[in-house]
């Protein structure tokens, strides 16, 4: 699936109850079983499940307490069953399994596809030609999740079409107290501002919400994206939302969280921010926003909630992934950051 997160064996969750369940629920399944446990990643636990009858991935939701509806596996399962028809690339999930009996937590059983996985925007790895055409990829990609009708695949319910900001800063506030640590004036300035100024909605589509460069699967060796992962957080929303969400990494420094700000992006093959946007515009039709940098403040503020969350479960001793705790501390530069912007437009 991905040979930059490589997997270290893991037995604890070799028991005969798992092998037994995979055999019961996983079409032409043929143990033994041995599992593999990826690196990466702060939120869902993922392994590698090698058998007889070829390799899997097996996500699951982690042990201990855990924020509301955060690590909801459930609804990527449902999310990802949904789409498999609908020219998104994607791995093709077999089962969910709701019962806590089986390894500890509820998880669910997808194929493994082969693919690279890039950590860093700049793509240090790759040509300029290269890099512009995973660009070019990431946002044909986004842009045709969000050109799907969610009825027509089944998803009309899979989250409220109104109020989406205002209802995202409500949940993100609720998670940032749910993990509070430390004090924040930036966080505390955020959530006073903006309530009081959401701009109009667009219309609602299924939105992923974590679209991001180490989100996708590359190609083993073309430039394109072959499988989109990592879709606990979708819903019906904002499609410009989640877009913005996406373009952070052009306002984050590489040494802050993997991003782009202040590289020579003309020299590297990668488009402007606005270039980016634009694309995206024309691809799936949609109005451009009349305050993009509200939504970009929103999109960081929902970072902050998110490491929030890391650095809680570092602190609890939970946390899926020995940097916990210095990506979690990261949650007070981005909402400085994302106040900073505020206070500019403010000046």
């Amino acid at each position: 699936m991905d040979p930059d997160r490589e997997p270290t064996q893991d037995p604890t969750l070799a028991s005969g109850r798992l092998e037994a369940w995979l055999a019961a629920n996983v079409a032409g399944f043929r143990g033994p079983v041995r599992l593999a446990k990826f690196a990466g990643g702060q939120s869902n636990p993922t392994y590698k499940v090698s058998a007889a009858s070829g390799d899997y991935v097996l996500r699951r939701k982690p042990l201990g307490l855990t924020l509301p509806k955060a690590h909801a596996v459930d609804r990527e399962y449902r999310v990802l069953s949904a789409l498999s028809g609908a020219g998104i690339p994607l791995p093709k999930v077999h089962a969910l399994c709701r019962d806590d009996g089986v390894i500890g937590s509820m998880f669910y059983v997808m194929d493994m596809v082969e693919g690279r996985t890039f950590w860093d925007p700049r793509l240090p790895e790759l040509s300029r030609t290269e890099r512009g055409a995973v660009f070019a990829s990431m946002n044909q990609v986004i842009a045709d999740i969000h050109s799907i009708d969610p009825a027509a695949v089944g998803l009309g319910d899979f989250g409220r079409s109104e109020n989406y900001l205002q209802r995202q800063i409500t949940l993100w506030t609720k998670q940032y107290r749910a993990a509070e640590t430390v004090p924040n004036p930036a966080v505390e300035r955020l959530i006073q501002w903006l309530p009081d100024n959401v701009p109009a909605e667009h219309p609602a589509r299924i939105v992923h919400g974590d679209y991001r460069l180490d989100n996708v699967l590359i190609h083993p060796t073309e430039p394109r994206v072959v499988a989109v992962l990592d879709w606990e957080l979708a819903t019906i929303g904002n499609p410009i939302a989640d877009f913005a969400y996406h373009a952070l990494t052009w306002r984050f420094a590489p040494e802050l969280f993997r991003g782009l700000a202040g590289e020579d992006l003309a020299s590297l093959g990668i488009p402007g921010e606005r270039q980016y946007l634009d694309t995206y515009l024309a691809r799936t039709g949609l109005a451009p926003p009349r305050d993009w940098e509200f939504y970009l403040i929103l999109s960081m503020f929902r970072i902050v909630g998110l490491m929030q969350g890391i650095a809680k479960r570092a602190l609890d001793g939970t946390a899926t992934n020995e940097n916990a705790t210095a990506i979690g501390a990261k949650a007070v530069p981005i909402s400085q950051l994302a106040w900073s912007m505020v206070a500019q437009r403010e000046a």
